[in-house]
């Protein structure tokens, strides 16, 4: 919606009298402006909340009967961009006694004028004109707010759309990766498998900044130890160093500092901040991660013996799409998104991070502060070690039982299709494929398989119809896997109610798959 409707610009009018209506509507039409005479106000209310209006003209001698709370709570109903001008015809004589109540008007109702009778046409034709510029003004804010959201939503589908598309060619990469090759390249393979990583990781915080802002991060807390999380992404990254640069834990031996948090978005947090300091930190420095206890808080510090900051940028180093200046090569400086979402996501966890730096070429220093539980160290500690041992003692091996299957692939995406077919078979399991939705149904209902694994944007039936009809055909014997390139929060709950037992987003995880098809409820189903 932008140019206002003709009913949008016409005046409410509401007087006590036929005759005071009539009088008003003709002076009114006159002067060219639209009005509608109402007849008490339920019809004013009802007039506005559907059509709108440029004002209210109303009569101070209505509000005698208490009508006063109606027009209040239909005022308060408006949207952000409103403030409609009521203009309210006073003494004639004087019906609210004592005359203050017309001050009473002025704080509860907001956008009042009042115009003393006897009134003159002109006065009245001037105030009405003034309304109707002011209202005018209120409609092109109105459009500008509608403009901003379309662009939001637009954006939003945008970004979902284009994960869509860089999760297909990135999942075929990552499953060609896990196929036995040549060994002579395996130091090829290598690169490759780091880079896909690198995509992966700039893509899901792409989303997840979408996410973020449009609201649509729930966190799933739990009690995290930080000392234990920081060892395990400085063993992920390790790899991600420049030659000679090293990474390393102060404190190691330091007191345990648990948490309450989601500990795939703190981990998330973590790896931003220490990709970042490998990003700009050169071949032969140092990287220092910590954790701390200050009072109530949890205390996380990357230090970086980088590039650093200039001063101007220590306040805008969070802001979405900034680089850091100082250097000449953009290559290292990624889309300036990682940084926003460390924020957002500290922010959505009741913490705060700051970044400092002595200036360019000292380095720089993020200080991430969380609220940290406290008196409960021994008791979650022991909880701790005990879940240590019991996976110790139920996988004292160290490697994943798969179970063997007959699964098939819906996929329309010939690349990702095969490459996900051989991976699967030579991990001994019996494969099927079909390319679209409803060969992938035919192909369901006449080979029964255990497992089906299914893409949602097929042609001819998407993913979600495939999951209803092998569901109503098979029911519960078969196990459905919906992977997708769609991840956000709203995705997975569409593939549950579709009839799915397990969403996973694409790049396919192969790990993720054994662990899929090592669960036992799989062999259990009937």
């Amino acid at each position: 919606m932008n140019a206002p409707t003709q009913l949008e610009e016409r005046f409410l009018v509401l007087t006590p009298t036929g005759r005071d209506g009539a009088l008003t509507s003709a002076l009114l039409s006159k002067a060219s402006l639209s009005c509608h005479v109402c007849k008490d106000l339920a019809e004013l209310c009802e007039c506005f909340e559907r059509d709108g209006a440029a004002a209210l003209l109303i009569a101070e001698e209505v509000f005698v009967n208490g009508s006063l709370p109606r027009l209040t709570e239909l005022l308060a109903r408006q949207g952000s961009w409103s403030d409609i001008p009521v203009l309210i015809f006073t003494g004639k004589p004087a019906t609210l006694s004592p005359r203050p109540s017309t001050a009473h008007l002025l704080s509860s109702i907001g956008n009042v004028t009042l115009l003393d009778r006897p009134l003159r046409p002109v006065t009245m034709i001037s105030a009405a004109r003034t309304a109707l510029r002011a209202r005018r003004r209120q409609y092109d804010a109105r459009a500008e707010l509608y403009a901003q959201q379309r662009a939001v939503r637009e954006r939003d589908q945008f970004l979902a759309m284009l994960g869509h598309e860089l999760r297909n060619p990135l999942s075929a990469i990552t499953m060609a990766l896990n196929l036995e090759g040549d060994n002579r390249l395996s130091k090829y393979r290598e690169i490759v498998r780091r880079q896909v990583g690198h995509l992966t990781r700039l893509v899901d915080d792409l989303l997840d900044v979408s996410r973020v802002t449009s609201g649509k991060i729930v966190l799933r807390r739990e009690e995290v130890e930080l000392r234990a999380l920081i060892k395990r992404c400085i063993g992920a990254l390790a790899q991600n160093l420049n030659n000679g640069t090293t990474l390393q834990q102060l404190y190691v031996d330091g007191p345990s500092v648990w948490v309450s948090a989601d500990p795939v978005r703190l981990e998330q947090v973590l790896n931003n901040l220490i990709n970042n300091a490998i990003k700009y930190t050169a071949s032969g420095g140092t990287i220092e991660v910590s954790v701390d206890s200050e009072q109530d808080k949890a205390v996380l510090r990357v230090r970086d013996t980088g590039v650093g900051l200039a001063p101007e940028m220590i306040d805008r180093v969070f802001d979405l799409f900034t680089q850091v200046e100082g250097s000449l090569d953009r290559a290292k400086g990624g889309m300036g998104i990682g940084l926003t979402l460390v924020r957002s996501l500290i922010g959505l966890h009741g913490g705060t991070v700051e970044a400092a730096s002595a200036g360019l070429g000292q380095g720089s220093l993020f200080t991430v502060r969380l609220p940290r539980l406290v008196g409960r160290t021994e008791e979650l500690d022991a909880r701790a070690e005990e879940r240590i041992s019991e996976v110790s003692r139920r996988d004292s091996s160290g490697t994943i039982a798969v179970q063997r299957y007959d699964v098939l692939i819906v996929e329309d995406n010939e690349d990702s299709r095969e490459l996900l077919a051989a991976i699967l078979k030579k991990r001994g399991h019996r494969v099927f494929t079909a390319e679209d939705g409803p060969s992938g149904v035919e192909a369901a209902l006449s080979r029964r398989p255990r497992v089906l694994l299914v893409d949602i944007g097929l042609p001819g039936l998407d993913g979600y119809g495939v999951a209803r009809q092998v569901r109503a055909g098979l029911g519960k014997s078969v196990y459905l896997v919906a992977i997708t390139g769609y991840g956000q929060p709203e995705d997975r709950r569409r593939a549950l109610e579709a009839g799915f037992d397990m969403h996973l987003t694409k790049p396919v995880d192969i790990g993720a798959v054994d662990r899929l098809l090592s669960r036992s409820n799989i062999s259990l189903v009937s």
